[in-house]
C-alpha cells in the first residue's frame, strides 16, 4: 500500500422538523453500534455524493435529497489508512419515506431521531466531534474543514473549544430503541483488517493559490511526464501516512518554490475522477495569499519536477490550465472574495456537484 493512499466515506445527516437527527443501530457492532446512515466509497461511485445516496438506498430503502456538504473530516488511526469522511446534510425524510423505510436486515436493526445533546453522547467520540461541529456551526459556513473531528482553518472561527460530552454509547438510548441492542451481536461481515484491505483507495493533493499585488495567479509548469507538461497551481500529493493536507501544502510550497508559507483558508474541495492509470483524487486548494516582488524574486523551483513558473491574469490562467483546473481556479477566486468565515467550494471535476439521480 502506498503512503499516499487514503480511503473515502460518506454519511448523511437527516434532521427532522424538531431539530433532531437520525441515527441507526448496527446489529453487528457490539462496541460502537450507533452511527449515521452511510458507508465507504466504492469504485463505481462517481463522487462521494453518489456514495451517500447509494448507502442510504441500501441501508434504509429510500432515496435521500442531499443538500450541502456539511464537513470534510480527515480522520487518522494507527491501524488503518486515513479516511476522507464526507458528511452531507439532507432534506428531512417525508412521512411517505419514513413509512417506506426498510432497514438493511444484515446490518441494521433500528433507527431513531435524537436531539443533539443525546445524539452526541450516543455516537462514538470521533463521530460525536464531527457531528457536533456540523450542528454547532451555521450552515452558511459549510463545508467545515476538520481534522480528526477538530476544527481547522475557517471552521475554528465558528467553533470555540468546549468540553466533549461523555460517551455513553447505546446505553444513552435506553428505552428509545426497540429491544435488540442488548442481545449478543452477530459476527461482523469480515474482520477489521480484512475490511480495510478490501477497501478501494484514492489519493489526495494539496495546492496553494498565490497571487501578486495585481491579482495575477502564480502557476508552475510540470516537467514532462506521459508526454504532458501541464500548468498547475503549486502543490502535489499528500503523504497521507505521515501528514495532514495542510502540512502537505506547506511542504510542497517549500519543495517547489523554496517558500515557507503557512496555508490559509481552504478554498475548494474538489473530487477529481480517475483515469486508467490513476485512481480518483481529492484536491484541496488553500489560500497562499498575496506575494510581493521580494518573495517572487526568491523563487527557487524544484528542477526535477518544475520546468518553469509564471504569473498569469485569471483570464490567461483559464486558457493554459486544463478545463477542470480552470473551473477550480475560478471557484477558488470566488470563495477568496467572500468573508473569511465562508466555507470552501464543493466541486466535482472543478464544477459544482449536480443532483444524484
Amino acid at each position: 500500500m502506498s503512503g499516499q493512499e487514503i480511503m473515502a466515506a460518506a454519511g448523511v445527516l437527516f434532521p427532522d422538523r424538531d431539530g433532531r437527527v437520525l441515527v441507526v443501530r448496527a446489529s453487528y457492532r457490539a462496541k460502537h453500534p450507533i452511527a449515521v446512515p452511510g458507508g465507504g466509497w466504492e469504485r463505481a461511485d462517481a463522487s462521494p455524493r453518489h456514495t451517500a445516496v447509494r448507502e442510504v438506498r441500501e441501508e434504509l430503502g429510500v432515496t435521500p435529497v442531499l443538500r450541502e456538504l456539511a464537513c470534510l473530516d480527515w480522520s487518522r488511526d494507527h491501524d488503518r489508512p486515513p479516511v476522507a469522511a464526507f458528511l452531507y446534510w439532507a432534506e428531512p425524510l417525508t412521512a411517505g419515506q419514513l413509512a417506506a423505510v426498510r432497514l438493511e436486515a444484515a446490518e441494521l436493526d433500528a433507527m431513531v431521531h435524537l436531539p443533539p445533546d443525546l445524539l452526541l453522547s450516543a455516537v462514538p467520540p470521533l463521530l460525536s466531534r464531527r457531528m457536533g461541529a456540523c450542528l454547532r456551526a451555521p450552515r452558511s459556513a459549510a463545508p467545515l474543514e476538520l481534522a480528526d473531528g477538530l476544527p481547522a482553518g475557517h471552521s475554528a472561527l465558528h467553533l470555540p473549544p468546549r468540553p466533549a460530552p461523555a460517551y455513553l454509547g447505546a446505553a444513552a438510548l435506553e428505552g428509545l430503541l426497540p429491544p435488540g441492542g442488548g442481545r449478543e451481536a452477530p459476527a461482523p461481515p469480515m474482520d477489521k483488517q480484512a475490511y480495510y484491505a478490501s477497501r478501494p483507495r484514492i489519493r489526495a493533493k494539496a495546492r496553494m493559490l498565490f497571487t501578486d499585488p495585481d491579482g495575477r495567479v502564480l502557476l508552475v509548469r510540470l516537467t514532462p511526464w506521459r508526454d504532458e507538461s501541464p500548468w498547475v497551481l503549486p502543490g502535489g500529493s499528500v503523504e497521507a501516512d505521515r501528514e495532514l493536507p495542510r502540512e502537505g501544502a506547506r511542504r510542497e510550497a517549500l519543495e517547489e518554490l523554496g517558500w515557507r508559507r503557512e496555508p490559509g483558508r481552504l478554498l475548494a474541495v474538489d473530487w477529481v475522477g480517475g483515469h486508467p492509470w490513476d485512481p480518483p483524487h481529492l484536491t484541496l486548494v488553500y489560500d497562499g495569499g498575496a506575494v510581493g516582488p521580494e518573495l517572487l524574486a526568491a523563487v527557487r523551483v524544484q528542477e526535477e519536477e518544475i520546468a518553469e513558473w509564471r504569473l498569469f491574469t485569471p483570464q490567461e490562467a483559464a486558457r493554459v490550465l486544463a478545463p477542470p483546473a480552470a473551473r477550480r481556479l475560478a471557484a477558488c477566486l470566488a470563495v477568496r472574495a467572500l468573508p473569511p468565515a465562508a466555507g470552501p467550494a464543493e466541486l466535482v471535476d472543478g464544477a459544482p456537484p449536480v443532483a444524484v439521480p
